[in-house]
């Protein structure tokens, strides 16, 4: 399990175990939080195609889709 703090999720990298859409390193480019300021979702961007997708920030805690990190 990766272990972070999700509020010092922004502009973090990402390596994604299993490359998706033939991307595999992201970026974390924006958070969106609830109405108290507990984030909710990431904003990944892929580094070679600048696509963006949102993601539940939780989904980067499993070490078996994600390492922290450009690997």
């Amino acid at each position: 399990m990766n272990r972070f703090n999700p509020d010092k999720l922004l502009l973090s990298k990402w390596t994604a175990v299993q490359p998706r859409n033939k991307e595999k390193h992201f970026l974390v480019t924006e958070l969106q939080r609830d109405e108290e300021g507990v984030v909710l979702q990431v904003e990944l961007q892929a580094v070679y195609s600048r696509r963006s997708e949102w993601l539940d920030w939780q989904l980067l805690r499993d070490d078996q889709q994600w390492f922290l990190g450009w690997k």
